[in-house]
This record gives structure tokens, sequence and C-alpha cells, in this order.
């Protein structure tokens, strides 16, 4: 019987995940990260004062994920990812804001503890796979000489989340199960009700789990302090019409907070070195280039040259077709034909071929 490791947030997509893969007859063994609360010398202050959240990292989530498991007759584990978070998520979280860039932590957090410290559990623990709640699929492709594994889109469009396993490998992909990856929420919501999981009718938490509130600001304020300084706010031209209260508050495309400049404004760029922030109409936000580093391709392989994508900017933005450039080992320049509205450095930019993930990597500049 195959053994699979069980990433159990504590939420319904998880907890239906592996119910289904106990239905399918594989010996399942449920493990939650422990990346909540740190410590009381974290740089997490918020943490170390016990501010709570309701996310996938909470104590409460823990509990929720004890009972599924008891529920399902399966044995559960917790495993200490406190330092490993705060190292790889958290503090990059905070060196990227400081540097005037906006990072997306989810990314960071599957990349560094779902998909790799859980690995290396799986074969502590004699595990073959491991599984999550992702609505992704895995594919698989013939090449004559042997097969290659696919990165592919979620059926429910409206839940997918290929966007942010664009930086799993073949050799993970060959040991990664996606139960959802077949199912709407809808039906995974169903099936939750029809198993009385008591965590079927849970709310599923969009914020970053880490940050109190969602007050990104007063966050990193409170974990770098006399770093945030005032600086000025210049237009297109150059020319000084105001002061910023400090740049970790503001992102590009960003319009509220700014104040009042004689019509709608928009944080155009961001300059750390001048510790300063450039505003603009709307139409000075958008671009159709941009410059993309620590490129990782599903197969392993970069393009030889040239290649005709779809590609999307953020989570929750639309594909726009574009030409992907390869520029060096892990380097890529990427145009749109049609302009995509706040190119952010620090997000990812990923790659598509209709519904399969070709890859991605992180947003330096944009430069057109």
């Amino acid at each position: 019987m195959k053994k699979v490791l069980v990433a159990m947030s504590g939420g319904v997509d998880s907890s239906v995940a592996a119910a289904l893969l106990k239905q399918q007859g594989f010996d399942v063994v449920g493990v939650t990260m422990e990346i909540w609360p740190l410590d009381s010398s974290s740089t997490s202050s918020e943490f170390a004062r016990g501010e709570e959240k309701k996310s996938c990292c909470s104590v409460s989530a823990v509990d929720d994920a004890k009972r599924v498991a008891s529920m399902l007759g399966i044995p559960h584990y917790t495993l200490n990812f406190r330092k490993l978070f705060e190292d790889k998520v958290i503090r990059d979280f905070i060196e990227e804001y400081t540097n005037g860039r906006t990072p997306n932590p989810c990314i960071r957090c599957n990349e560094f503890l779902k998909f790799n410290a859980l690995f290396k559990k799986a074969d502590e623990l004699g595990a073959q796979s491991i599984a999550t709640g992702h609505y992704a699929r895995v594919g698989v492709r013939d090449q004559g000489s042997g097969v290659s594994r696919t990165l592919m889109k979620g059926i429910d469009k409206t839940k997918d989340q290929s966007y942010v396993l664009y930086m799993l490998n073949q050799e993970k992909l060959a040991r990664v199960l996606f139960p959802l990856g077949g199912l709407t929420k809808k039906e995974v919501r169903a099936i939750a009700k029809k198993l009385k999981l008591p965590v079927a009718d849970k709310e599923e938490s969009q914020e970053i789990c880490f940050v109190p509130n969602d007050d990104y600001g007063k966050y990193l304020e409170n974990n770098i302090g006399s770093k945030v300084k005032p600086g000025p706010i210049t237009d297109i031209s150059g020319k000084v019409v105001g002061e910023h209260k400090g740049i970790i508050y503001y992102t590009i495309g960003q319009r509220k907070g700014l104040g009042a400049f004689g019509g709608r404004k928009y944080v155009v760029k961001i300059d750390f070195k001048n510790n300063s922030i450039m505003i603009g109409k709307k139409k000075d936000v958008q671009g159709t280039e941009l410059i993309a580093g620590k490129i990782s391709f599903v197969s392993g392989k970069a393009p030889s040259g040239e290649l005709e994508v779809t590609a999307k900017i953020r989570y929750n933005a639309k594909e726009g077709g574009a030409k992907l450039i390869p520029m060096g080992y892990d380097i890529a320049r990427v145009i749109f034909y049609e302009p995509q509205n706040a190119i952010t450095p620090g997000q990812s930019v990923v790659f598509y071929d209709g519904d399969e993930v070709l890859g991605g990597g992180i947003i330096d500049e944009k430069v057109g």
C-alpha cells in the first residue's frame, strides 16, 4: 500500500484531500506544519504577543486538522516548522517590503516548506508521495524515451492555484498528488458535508496568515522600526509634490492613502535608493514589458529561443498573450501584447500554454 503524507491545514480542502486518498486505498498520514505562534525571540513581534489569526497557521487550525484526522482514522503529526517559516518566509517578506518590493509569501511557503521540507519529512516517514489540497493537476507526457510530468490548472477556474506552484520540477511532480484538481469547490464542500467532516462549512482565509488584521504597514513598522522614514513624492516629471510616510506603506498601482493631488493618482514607481515614490495617472501604471529573475521551468529546460505564451503578473490577474525571451540561465524578458496593470517587482510572473504551466519567476522591474 502506497504511503502518502497529506499536508492538513485544518481547512475543508486539505481535509477532503485526505478523505479521498483514504477512500482510494492509500496509507494516509496527516501532517500539519506548525508555523504559529513563534516564540518571544521571533522577528515577528505580533506573533510573540499572541495575536492569533483564523488561518492555516493558527492554533485552532491545528486542532481542526487533528479532529478531522481522528474522524478519518488516520495518524496525524504536527511538524515544528516555525524557525524555517521565519527564516524563509517572514524575513524575506520584511526585507522585500523594506526594499520597495511587494512579495508573495505564499509562493515562498510552498517552495521552502510544503514542497521542500515536507518532502524531507516524507522520506523520514517512509512515504512515497505527499499530497495537498491545492486546485491543480499533474499530467503525464509520453516522450518516446520516457515520460515527463506537466503541471496543469485545476478544473475549477475560479479556484485554480497552479500560479503558486510554478516552481515544482520533474522530481517533485513525480511524487505529488493533488486530489482536488479535477473537482470544483462546490463539489469539495458537498463531499465534506456527505462525510460529515467538522470543517465542511469552514470559511477560507484570504489574508496572509502572519499579518494580523491584514495591516501590512503596522506589521512592518513593528518589525523594522527606525528603517521606516518619510520621503518625497514626485510626479512623472520628477517634481516633488508631497511627502510619503515610508515606502513600506505603498505598492505599485496603489491609490488609497496618497492624498489629494488634483485628481486620481496612483503609485507608479517605488525608488528604494532615494526613498521616494512616483505617482501618476492610471495610464502611467500600465506597462507591456518586464524583466524577471529566478526563472524556473517545470520541464527543467529553458526554451532555446523566443516562445509564445500567455502569462499573468499576479495571482488574481488575467492572463495575457506574451512573448517570453530567455536572457540567461534564470533571467527572462516578457513582452505582453496588451498593457498590463501595475507590473510589480517582487511579484511572480507565471507562463502558460493553455492549461499547462510552463514555469515562472520573480519580477525584477518594468522596462516598458
